[in-house]
């Protein structure tokens, strides 16, 4: 094992030196939280696919595979289709916005604070959330390398993230997420795949170990099917995590296509997840829980060194989603909450180095409070659901619906945002977290509200949808010093 310890040190080291060099870049409030607004399609695309395939998709996704078969895979293939729903649809529109959070797309749509702060609130927990599930991921992975408690993994884990994204920001994220992209490909895709498909003794094998269900694509079922779409697909739509990584793409054409590559690679990633996760169900049929599969697969059947590197890859990917989801909280808790709260507005003069000491002291605070806050719970996929079901139940509509339909209004999104969010609550309550009522009944009442009120309240100034046209085309008045972009 020494020689598989000197991979993960390694690889750690190097993550906290990339925050350091990042520091370094990271001069101003757009360098910082947004990288500059200015990585081209190979950053791009790598960095998207590495904050959206986290523990969850890795760990996780082998464990679905485990307990399901080739169909285990519906998870992450609907986060890949999300997200080229997202970069074919929506990405150039809300990158050429310019803004920082989805509460500031809000306020410029509708007119006004009082959509956005309710909505950063909502974001807020649910970033919050994320990043505390993405944390806890790391007391499996430590214990199958250093065989240590879940307090000290968890510490060890988020200290390292906490660290280098304080130090750079979205930079140092950047750097540490295209080498963790390259790390995941290599780990899992280039090297578990194929070797727990021949330790099992390939495909026919495989087949002839295992029931027909576990190859029927279609036999996790479909109410299960329906319900990832609705959390994953749509919550990649609005979630401020993935947002905030469109708006580091240098143009709309790199978000547009260099999100669609990342797409792509999530569904070959969900693919490979479910066959490894099959693979190791013909090797370890009787395994206590499907989440061991992986730590058991790697730590049995891979050699020395390759061993470490496919669980650096299983790091790299809880850390790509922890970072993303950390700076995205600490972005919406000093943008959209304490800003509003300090009443200083973000028109209030401040210099560059000021705004990046108060984004820097965020992400350290926000850092801390998951990390304690990952120590305190135990049931992680209770907590995730609840933050998945109020961002789609709360913000999908009103997100969505500002940037399809025009006679959206403020009194609309407020009411749709109440309604949705007040029904998930309830019926979380009533027919248990992990029910699918909470979020199928949320997204009703928040359709229903966000139609009712719009179509019964005044229409949106004319002034107001004007500016947000303009904004959307990328001729705004900020962006004067711009190149406005050939077409939509």
């Amino acid at each position: 094992m020494a020689v598989d310890y000197l991979v993960i040190v390694v690889y750690l080291a190097g993550m906290l030196a990339m925050g350091w060099w990042g520091m370094r870049r990271a001069r101003s409030k757009s360098e910082f939280l947004v990288a500059g607004r200015r990585l081209g399609p190979a950053m791009y695309s790598g960095t998207m696919a590495a904050i959206v395939l986290g523990g969850a998709s890795t760990i996780g996704g082998v464990g679905l595979g485990y307990q399901y078969g080739l169909s285990g895979a519906w998870m992450v293939f609907t986060i890949g289709l999300g997200l080229l729903a997202l970069s074919v649809f929506f990405s150039a529109r809300i990158a050429r916005l310019k803004v920082y959070t989805v509460s500031e797309m809000l306020d410029l749509r509708y007119g006004g604070g009082r959509a956005g702060v309710i909505s950063g609130l909502v974001m807020w927990a649910y970033t919050l959330m994320l990043a505390v599930t993405s944390t806890i991921a790391y007391a499996t992975i430590f214990d199958v390398l250093f065989d240590i408690n879940r307090t000290l993994a968890i510490v060890l884990g988020g200290s390292i993230v906490v660290a280098y994204s304080t130090l750079g920001g979205m930079w140092s994220i950047t750097l540490t997420d295209m080498v963790q992209f390259v790390v995941k490909t290599v780990g899992v895709l280039l090297l578990l795949l194929p070797i727990a498909v021949v330790k099992a003794g390939g495909f026919g094998e495989m087949k002839a170990q295992l029931p027909t269900e576990y190859f029927d694509p279609l036999g996790i079922g479909g109410e299960t099917i329906f319900t990832y779409v609705l959390i994953y697909t749509f919550g990649m739509l609005i979630g401020q995590d993935i947002w905030q990584r469109v708006f580091t793409a240098r143009s709309d054409r790199t978000a547009k296509w260099g999100g669609t590559v990342a797409g792509t690679y999530c569904l070959v990633y969900a693919l490979a997840g479910a066959v490894i996760g099959t693979a190791a169900k013909v090797l370890y049929p009787k395994l206590g829980s499907p989440d061991d599969a992986f730590a058991t697969i790697v730590k049995d059947e891979l050699p020395v060194g390759v061993r470490g590197l496919v669980l650096a890859a299983a790091l790299a990917a809880v850390m790509s989603t922890s970072s993303g989801a950390l700076i995205a909280c600490a972005t919406v808790a000093n943008n959209d909450i304490w800003s509003r709260l300090r009443g200083s507005g973000r028109s209030a003069p401040a210099g560059d180095h000021d705004e990046v000491r108060g984004n820097r002291a965020f992400i350290l605070l926000m850092g801390l409070a998951v990390i304690g806050t990952a120590i305190a719970i135990d049931n992680v996929v209770e907590a995730l659901t609840v933050a998945y079901n109020l961002l789609v139940g709360g913000l999908l509509v009103p997100i969505l619906g500002g940037l399809v339909w025009r006679r959206g209004t403020v009194y609309g999104a407020l009411a749709s945002v109440t309604a949705g969010g007040v029904a998930v609550v309830v019926l979380m309550a009533t027919h248990g977290i992990l029910a699918n009522e909470p979020v199928y009944y949320g997204l009703l009442a928040s359709l229903a509200a966000y139609v009712i009120v719009s179509l019964a309240s005044p229409a949106t100034d004319a002034a107001v949808l004007a500016a947000w046209r303009e904004r959307l085309a990328g001729r705004s008045t900020e962006l004067a010093s711009e190149p406005v972009p050939a077409s939509r």
